[in-house]
């Protein structure tokens, strides 16, 4: 059992994730072919503006306690998340582009910064850590420093060690463990479908 959900805004924000539909029970096939009985898909919370705005709340106190000049979101799912962030802590916002733009500026990275800046990759789900090296190769290869990755969910699939292997620090507001801990205690969600999704998340 992991430590569980007491603070008020995780809560609300734990609930909300499900009932908004980002976090699905059931039967899914994901991109590896496996066959899940749950499915994370944190692109709907923009159409829930209050949402949106908790989940930048509670990334703010995981921030308060990094040293960086500007928070750097992953398209295309966190740039919302980075903007909701940027507007409610006050912090610079960039974001690395997944396709170099051909024309123009011929941008690898959107808005302002500097060489030597240390960023904070702000990202929605942390899985295997695959995709997050891809953009820090980007912002690193532009001068800026990446110490930091911070999430809304780690799904504890490995990212927090593969990236501490390379160096850098997972910061996740909350953890699958937490949420479904969480869901368990409030009958939320079948106590069924939570074993299934534990057993899942084991690998068995």
């Amino acid at each position: 059992m992991e430590q569980l959900i007491s603070n008020p805004l995780l809560t609300s924000l734990s609930d909300g994730l499900l009932s908004a539909g980002c976090i699905k029970f059931g039967e899914f096939t994901l991109k590896s072919g496996l066959k899940s009985p749950i499915y994370i898909d944190l692109r709907q919370i923009i159409t829930y503006p209050k949402l949106l705005s908790d989940i930048a709340q509670a990334y703010l106190p995981l921030l308060s306690n990094l040293q960086f000049s500007r928070i750097a979101g992953l398209p295309y799912a966190a740039i919302p998340i980075a903007t909701a962030i940027s507007l409610s802590g006050n912090y610079p916002m960039i974001y690395p582009r997944k396709e170099v733009k051909e024309y123009g500026t011929k941008a690898e990275i959107e808005g302002e910064y500097h060489f030597g800046e240390t960023v904070v990759v702000i990202d929605d789900l942390a899985t295997t850590g695959g995709s997050k090296f891809e953009a820090i190769e980007k912002l690193t290869g532009a001068g800026l420093v990446v110490k930091d990755v911070a999430v809304l969910v780690d799904r504890q699939s490995g990212a927090r060690e593969s990236l501490e292997k390379e160096g850098y620090s997972l910061h996740a507001v909350l953890t699958i463990g937490q949420l479904l801990d969480h869901w368990e205690g409030t009958g939320k969600v079948e106590k069924e479908k939570i074993i299934q999704t534990r057993k899942f998340l084991k690998g068995g």
